[in-house]
């Protein structure tokens, strides 16, 4: 994918996101409609912003972490003094995910 589609997607992805986490703001005109919880039909859309934070953030840690990988390994088979900064590298890129999972958590608390 080139960097104008992630943008795209991403643009996409957070407009779900808030919509799902700040529907009265966003339709306030149907407020009365809600239903017995109070958010109506929107509580659907946090469980998908939910998910689409957790799945998202997981490929794209998954491709970090492969592309660093390979990298690192090969400087380590290059120079073995290498590898203590290529496991940070690996660290760093598997934050990602759990920056993910910490949105989602965020977003289902919200619900």
């Amino acid at each position: 994918m080139n960097k104008d589609t992630l943008m795209g997607l991403s643009g996409f992805f957070l407009i779900i996101a808030v919509c799902a986490v700040f529907p009265e703001v966003i339709f306030a005109a149907n407020a009365d409609t809600a239903g017995v919880n109070g958010n109506g039909n929107w509580t659907g859309m946090g469980y998908i912003a939910a998910a689409l934070a957790v799945g998202l953030a997981c490929l794209a840690s998954a491709y970090a972490v492969a592309r660093i990988g390979s990298a690192g390994l090969g400087a380590v088979s290059e120079k073995p003094e290498l590898a203590g900064r290529a496991l940070i590298f690996l660290g760093l890129a598997e934050g990602i995910a759990i920056y993910g999972l910490i949105i989602a958590i965020l977003i289902l608390n919200k619900i």
